[in-house]
């Protein structure tokens, strides 16, 4: 009797309550926030770029820009065959800020060595180190956005930064 009575009281507040809007499941209606969002991500970028083309041209040397914002520039071009996604590249390095602020380096002699396209490191470090072959030696720049992103790296790289490498490509072995 008890589970009849429990039954019938599931049921009733089951109801008909129309007091819930219904859902608009895949409802290509964009809210009007997520515009403002998308243009404030915009300006964002916009003002980024314009900081790093000031970086640059205190520099007083050219720099490439991919089509992703990765800025790169050569200072040692030895020939040989670039680097290439599923290898392991050994890497020396400074990162710093923008401001001129070193963040993080590699210990003298001792290069870091992480997987191309399969590792935990930033996407503008995976594009820019297949453009380089073992020996060469490039300062690249490398947006927020491809970098540590909107929270930064929670410690020494703050939000929205973007990054400068100075780098060398000391090996890769498969």
């Amino acid at each position: 009797m008890r589970s009849i009575v429990a039954l019938v009281l599931l049921l009733a507040a089951c109801g008909n309550n129309t007091d819930t809007p219904p859902a608009h499941v895949g409802s290509s209606k964009q809210p009007q926030h997520d515009e403002h969002l998308l243009q404030e991500n915009k300006l964002i970028a916009e003002h980024e770029t314009r900081e790093i083309d000031d970086w640059i041209a205190r520099q007083g040397v050219p720099m490439e820009r991919t089509g992703t914002g990765v800025c790169i520039k050569l200072v040692r071009d030895v020939p040989g065959e670039n680097a290439r996604a599923g290898q392991n590249a050994s890497i020396t390095f400074t990162l710093s800020l923008l401001n001129g602020t070193q963040c993080y380096a590699s210990k003298p002699g001792e290069p870091e060595t992480f997987r191309i396209e399969h590792a935990d490191v930033e996407s503008g470090l995976h594009e820019a180190i297949q453009l380089l072959s073992p020996g060469d030696s490039a300062v690249i720049v490398i947006p927020s956005y491809r970098a540590f992103g909107l929270a930064g790296d929670q410690d020494k790289v703050p939000m929205h930064s973007a990054v400068v490498y100075h780098l060398g490509l000391m090996k890769v072995t498969d």
